[in-house]
Formats: structure tokens, sequence, C-alpha cells
């Protein structure tokens, strides 16, 4: 590692696609602003050896459980976010997270941490009360209205939340108003950029440059993709469909064996989306905080086929009210949709496109940026003199005591530290 260089951490998981993204944005942002006077490594602290296999394999069970048991899903999601019961969820993920966020942090010896990723904080809190720190700890919340608690933990030095309803609940939640910054969900840099007109992307992508142009983006989580635009494809209107499968190959097959009859584009992945958007009219999509927050940085208006229970409710509610979009239950309405938007020259379609774009946050990655090198300047600095960082291992046992102190004391927290040794 370079000498000189301010040594920037962010960690992340691949739990959906969001948490990830977020963390790309803000590393792409930072060598953009900084260049080589910053090191960023990006930390899958999940895929550490230390961490249970229980808790790894809920990345990939994630997938699972929102396509399969979406109720079940929101059952979990809802009983974590009571007082007492996230006391005990926390207690368990810091007996499980501890050791791994501790080699970590050792290893990559950060003077700022970024976190995108709710259940590291509990863990992060726990580490820094017993072995001090010299790094500022910055928490980028990636729901844009149902916030887990668990987001909302005193070891942040700032937490970045994306709109007024989640600067409130973190309020609510007990974090200090000075702590906390209404900035956005940090997205690809490339979307708050002037990419040229429209039909000049469509020409260079190899679609036709004077259609209307609708963008379906799919994913496992979507699989009735290809059912909601069966009016569009036999609607005979002037448009052109480009749908992604999200990288998911059972989508992008039963994508192929549809009979299009509309003018369609079919990508199993796109791994240059902000081009894609800037081509589009409008997406179809699912309620995710990852592509909601990026139509809106858009200015794309939406029509959402999927709403998960939980987080994406809010996500749902936030695009609706804000009249940068819509929910469509059955095909029917989705064609119903495009051809409201249509009509009348299309001033329907301009006026959800400028809402969409009022409510969207393009440079938030940017914002926070700014706000990760200024506290590797300054608060990491103050924290080396304030503390000196203990990096000898901390058992178990004197963890569990901490947890006490915490008054997190259950069966949970005891059968948690049985599967973790």
């Amino acid at each position: 590692m370079s000498e000189g260089r301010r040594r920037i951490l962010i960690l992340t998981a691949d739990a959906g696609f969001g948490h990830r993204s977020a963390a790309n944005a803000i590393a792409e942002a930072l060598h953009e602003l900084a260049g080589d006077r910053v090191q960023v490594n990006i930390v899958n602290a999940l895929e550490h050896p230390r961490v249970p296999r229980i808790l790894r394999d809920s990345q990939t069970d994630y997938d699972w459980l929102v396509k399969q048991a979406p109720e079940l899903y929101q059952l979990g999601y809802l009983a974590t976010d009571q007082p007492i019961t996230s006391l005990i969820f926390e207690s368990a993920i810091i007996l499980m997270l501890y050791e791994a966020l501790r080699d970590t942090l050792n290893a990559y010896d950060p003077e700022a941490i970024v976190n995108t990723w709710p259940l590291y904080q509990a863990p992060l809190n726990a580490l820094f009360r017993l072995n001090g720190r010299s790094a500022a700890l910055i928490t980028v919340v990636t729901d844009l209205v149902s916030v887990h608690r668990v987001w909302f933990n005193d070891a942040s030095d700032r937490i970045v939340v994306p709109t007024q309803e989640a600067y409130d609940l973190a309020v609510k939640s007990g974090m200090h108003e000075e702590k906390i910054r209404l900035i956005g969900i940090p997205v690809n840099p490339a979307l708050s950029k002037d990419a040229g007109p429209k039909h000049a992307l469509r020409t260079r992508l190899g679609w036709q440059s004077d259609l209307t142009t609708i963008l379906a983006i799919g994913s496992a989580r979507v699989p009735k993709l290809g059912e909601m635009l069966r009016g569009l494809n036999h609607s005979g209107l002037p448009i052109q469909l480009v749908i992604s499968a999200g990288g998911d190959d059972e989508l992008d097959r039963t994508l192929r064996a549809i009979e299009w009859h509309a003018l369609t584009h079919l990508y199993n992945f796109v791994d240059d989306m902000p081009t894609f958007m800037h081509a589009a009219d409008v997406i179809i999509c699912k309620a995710g905080g990852l592509i909601t927050t990026e139509s809106l940085a858009c200015g794309l208006p939406m029509i959402l086929i999927e709403v998960l229970p939980g987080q994406e409710e809010g996500n749902a509610r936030y695009v609706v009210e804000g009249g940068a979009g819509v929910i469509a239950e059955s095909p029917l309405d989705v064609l119903e949709h495009i051809c409201h938007w249509l009509q009348a020259e299309r001033r329907e379609l301009a006026t959800f496109a400028a809402r969409a774009r009022q409510l969207g946050k393009p440079r938030a990655a940017y914002d926070v940026a700014v706000m990760v090198l200024a506290a590797a300047d300054e608060l990491g600095a103050r924290r080396r003199e304030e503390q000196s960082p203990d990096s000898g291992i901390v058992p178990l046992q004197e963890l569990r005591a901490l947890l006490k102190r915490f008054g997190i004391s259950s069966r949970s927290e005891t059968a948690a530290s049985r599967r973790y040794e």
C-alpha cells in the first residue's frame, strides 16, 4: 500500500444487488475525485472463513426466500424490527461476525470505513467499544423508506439516509440528528452525466432510434416478467422492448422462447445499465431499492410489477406518491399505463419523467465520497489521537460479558454462541 494514501474500507454483502452496487458507486466516485490519493478496498466480510456457514449462505438463500416464500421473509423482517427481538437478533449477529470484522479491520487498517449492509453495525459497535478505533465509520442506508432499525447504531460517525422518511425513522430510533445526512442512495456516477440525445444512444446500441423505448428489467426475483409484457407484445403500439433477464439463465431461456411481435432486443445481462437507462423512455421493473433509485436518478418513469413485502413496499409507495411511477398487477395494467402515457403527444409521460428527476439524487455517490474523504482526513486523525486500537484477540467470554452489559442475554444468544464455536 502506497505511503500517503488515505485508506478507505467499504464493507458490503451480496444479499440482493443494492448493497454491492452502492459500494461500487462510492468507490468509483472516490477514485474519480481523489485518484491516487486514496486506496479503496471493497470487502464482503461474510466471505471470511470465521463467519458461520448459516450466515454466509444467507446471501444465496435470500433469492430463494423472497421468490418462494415472500410472506415468511416479511414475517422475519417485521419480527426483527421490534426493540426486544432486535436486541436478541443483534446479539447473535455480534457473536457470528465479531472475529471476521476484527480480522478485516486489522488487515486493511482503514482511516475511514463505509458500511452498506445493516448487519455489520452491531458487531462494529462491539469492536469499537472493546478495542477502541482509529477509523471513522460512515453508514449508507440502501432502502428508500422502510428502513430496518438495525441500520441505526451509535457506532456510526455519520449515517447517510435517502429520504426524509428515513431521516425521521433514524431520529425516532435514537440517532443524534447531527450524525444524520440526507443525501440519497449512491448510484453509478455515470447516471449523473449527460449521455447525449436518446436517438443517438439507441443507434449506438443497435436499436431503432425513433421508437418509444421500454426497458424491462428482470431477475430471479421477477420470474413473471415475460407474462407481464404479453399485452405490450400484442398491442401493435409504435414501441420497442429492451429486455434484460438480469443474468438469470432460467428467465433468459423463458424470454427467448416467447414469440415476440413487437420489436424486441433481448439480453441475459446488461453491464452498461446507465447507457440503457439514458436511452430508454420507460422502465418496467420490481420495486427494489437499487433499480428504483437508479431510475429516479435517470428521470425514468417506472411501472412496478413486483413489490416484495417489507422494505420494497416503502420503495413502491415513495415512487407512486411522488408521481414518478405506477404499480401494475397484470399485463392489462401494464398496457393501460403505457397507452395513457403515449396519448396527447406523451404529455403525461413527460410529467412522470419530470417528477422522477425531482425525486432522483444522481450525485449521491459524489456527496458520500466527499464526506468519506473528509472523514479520513479529519475524523480518522482525531480517532487516532484519542484512542490507540488494541489489535489483540478478544476472547468470546469477554464478548459475552459485553453483551450482558448491553442488556442482551437470552437463549438465542447462547445458541448463537454454540453455533459460532
